[in-house]
């Protein structure tokens, strides 16, 4: 949906402007993330599982396929945050063979006094943006997510190795 009376030349700064605030804010996010995993010791697949389970109980492998883990190693992981009191294995009321995976209450307070402030204040934030504002923006975070999702299975997928001069670099 373009509209006509746009020029091409303003266009494309608005699209430039998108894409570095864009960068910008998964800089900022990651930055958030990693001082959150300071406080509370967290490595990144850590956090990332912690955030996968803070929605609902999950298998081991649907968590192993979400961090991008084997399954010894999220078995591993699992293991780090249950010793820890972050999380539990509960048989599934479905299913009582299956074994989910659950954050626990003492998890969900230690990351609450962190990320709780973080969605008040942009509860705040959206209330500043019409239904129409943010119903626009919604489409575009579903299709940004999905469009991210489907990138990050591209990289998975590949498995070329980078450039010898390139990994040199990148270890000083």
């Amino acid at each position: 949906m373009i509209e006509s009376n746009e020029s091409s030349s303003d266009r494309r700064a608005v699209k430039a402007s998108l894409v570095t605030l864009i960068m910008r804010w998964q800089d900022a996010t990651q930055a958030f993330d990693e001082a959150v995993g300071e406080r509370l010791d967290l490595g990144p697949a850590e956090r990332h599982c912690l955030s996968f389970l803070h929605e609902t109980p999950r298998p081991a492998g649907e968590i192993a396929t979400e961090v991008g883990l084997t399954p010894a190693a999220v078995t591993a992981l699992i293991d780090r945050l249950e010793a820890r009191g972050f999380v539990e294995r509960r048989r599934s009321e479905a299913d009582r063979r299956q074994v989910l995976v659950a954050m626990t209450g003492a998890a969900r307070k230690a990351t609450m006094r962190y990320y709780g402030p973080l969605a008040k204040d942009g509860e705040g934030l959206l209330e500043g943006f019409t239904t129409a504002e943010l119903s626009v923006v919604q489409r575009f975070a579903a299709a940004a997510l999905e469009f991210q999702q489907r990138q990050t299975a591209r990289i998975r997928a590949d498995k070329t190795k980078p450039p010898t001069a390139l990994k040199a670099r990148s270890r000083g």
